[in-house]
């Protein structure tokens, strides 16, 4: 009995998430192969190897994969998911554009978010903004599987596995990959940092969005944002958590003039240590904050700012 772990990678390096979802996978007791379907990907595969608990490494090399479009990725593993009991990927914008395509293809319900394995056919996932946690028991031959990365602990390297290659070339041409423009930052990425430094509404202007990245840059944290903050155009929607943004669990999230709305409460509030600044007393974020500071945010940046 196998499990297949989908990688996310850019034929270089992998997404630090694969590490977490071959940690779910691991709970599943049984053998896992990683995918790396890629071009040139080579070195994709052989990070991917070392991988504690990984028992082979399935590459898929061909230019048809180059950027990892979901419809040529979906029908290559939909092509050899009968090998497998379950289907894992993270539950990142990759993730969701290519596994219900690949349910569909299975004729196979999928679920999504899990965040707990309960049994090799029971799971544990939010619902509700994450006020709820289901229990949901599948008798589907082949679970097809999304992972909330931030509830299980990457595992870590000390492995070599075989690798093996699949010949399978799935050309198609109803999409095509023009050109991608990457958001470039010093500061860690946003999913997967372990502190996080976000700002709301309450900031009022994206100019004021400085006061938190001085104290970000010297805490080595990421930025993040609330939705209002973002669609009040402060910053771009890369930095969003929530619900319908990044999901984070950090060691340190530091919410600074967010009010601490459940949309926003779903993405943040399995950090391990949650700070908050606002100056309103009732605001839902002291709720679930293990700190709370009512105070001006004007006033105390500039002191943290200091103290740093």
């Amino acid at each position: 009995m196998s499990v297949l772990v989908i990688a996310e990678h850019n034929n270089a390096t992998l997404n630090s998430v694969t590490a977490s979802v071959v940690a779910a996978a691991v709970q599943l007791d049984a053998d896992i192969h990683v995918l790396i379907a890629g071009s040139d990907c080579s070195a994709a595969a052989t990070a991917a190897g070392q991988y504690q608990g990984v028992s082979r490494v399935l590459v898929a090399d061909n230019t048809a994969y180059a950027n990892q479009l979901p419809e040529a990725v979906a029908p290559l593993v939909s092509s050899i998911a009968a090998d497998y009991t379950a289907i894992l990927a993270a539950a990142g914008t990759t993730g969701k554009n290519l596994m219900p395509r690949l349910a569909a293809l299975l004729d196979a319900g999928q679920i999504s978010d899990i965040v707990a394995i309960e049994a090799q056919d029971t799971f544990i996932r939010p619902i509700y903004a994450g006020n709820a946690l289901a229990t949901v028991k599948t008798s589907d031959p082949v679970k097809i599987l999304t992972v909330r990365t931030s509830a299980f602990e990457p595992v870590g390297n000390g492995n070599n596995p075989d690798q093996m290659a699949l010949d399978t070339v799935i050309s198609q041409n109803k999409s095509q990959f023009i050109s991608e423009n990457l958001s470039t930052s010093e500061r860690p990425e946003l999913a997967s940092a372990s502190i996080v430094v976000s700002g709301g509404r309450g900031l009022g202007s994206a100019e004021n969005f400085q006061l938190l990245e001085r104290i970000a840059d010297k805490l080595g944290a990421a930025i993040g944002a609330s939705r209002a903050a973002v669609d009040a155009g402060f910053v771009g929607n890369d930095l969003q958590v929530g619900q319908t943004g990044k999901i984070v669990a950090p060691e340190l999230y530091i919410a600074v003039g967010i009010s601490g709305a459940i949309q926003h409460l779903a993405g943040m509030k399995d950090s391990k240590v949650i700070v908050a600044i606002n100056s309103d007393a009732d605001a839902p974020i002291f709720q679930v904050a293990d700190y709370g500071l009512v105070a001006d945010l004007f006033q105390v940046l500039p002191e943290l700012e200091s103290l740093l």
